[in-house]
């Protein structure tokens, strides 16, 4: 992204206000295929998060300023790599030069994305960073990251 630096750094509490409304933004809803939730249930599944050492969450910022968040989990006997950032940092690069910088400290490997198929562009960043389509089911797309 020109002009702002991004940066990872360790998500903390102080952060979630700003990532519940991010995913409590209708239209990023919509293109995630997500159901937002309310702040209580947010704020609990983060807590969760935090205290889940076996998760690695790094708050995305720009210029200073949280802009998003990338985690890597354990989903099943797969581990998984998600990302969410703010609709007005779309289109700007972030997520790519965030996603590509948080792949290089997660040294694990493969490591999968699971992308709502009419999320065009969350598909495009996955590819940028190295994954490929492996599949679909039934909630959309299946993206798998071998090596870098």
């Amino acid at each position: 992204m020109e002009g702002a630096e991004i940066e990872l750094r360790d998500v903390t509490e102080e952060d979630l206000p700003v990532l519940f409304e991010h995913q409590h933004d209708p239209e990023a809803a919509r293109m995630a295929d997500f159901t937002s939730r309310d702040r209580d249930t947010f704020m609990a599944h983060w807590a969760g998060i935090l205290t889940d050492e076996s998760v690695v969450k790094k708050a995305v910022l720009v210029g200073g300023r949280v802009a998003g968040n990338v985690v890597c989990f354990d989903h099943g006997d797969r581990r998984e790599v998600g990302y969410w950032v703010g609709r007005e940092f779309w289109g700007r690069g972030v997520g790519t030069t965030a996603l590509t910088a948080f792949l290089r400290q997660v040294g694990e490997r493969p490591l999968y994305a699971h992308v709502a198929k009419r999320n065009r562009a969350s598909v495009r960043v996955l590819e940028k960073s190295g994954f490929t389509l492996v599949g679909e089911e039934d909630d959309g797309l299946l993206l798998k990251l071998d090596d870098v």
